[in-house]
């Protein structure tokens, strides 16, 4: 089994939400119906990067590293291509 970590982009505001979970599809789905209160108001949600763990610890303990300041700008960097085009 795998533990995803997650990033999704509001297609409204380009806000950004991270995430884990076992089920990457099942969780944007939840995302998208407005079905977690935390991202209801912002949909709908793309998923922009994944990352799989095969530990729930170090799921989990990333996802918490990538909601920090030094996590958010390690994500900018790794995607800066997609954040480049998508301001295009």
């Amino acid at each position: 089994m795998f533990f995803y970590n997650y990033v999704i982009q509001s297609k409204n505001n380009n806000q950004l939400y991270i995430g884990y979970t076992t089920n990457l599809k099942e969780r944007l789905e939840k995302h998208n119906k407005g079905l977690v209160k935390s991202t209801k108001p912002y949909r709908p949600w793309e998923l922009i990067h994944y990352e799989a763990c095969l530990n729930k610890n170090d799921a989990i303990r990333r996802e918490k590293y990538l909601k920090t300041s030094q996590g958010q700008r390690l994500l900018k960097r790794r995607l800066k291509e997609y954040f480049y085009y998508e301001n295009k």
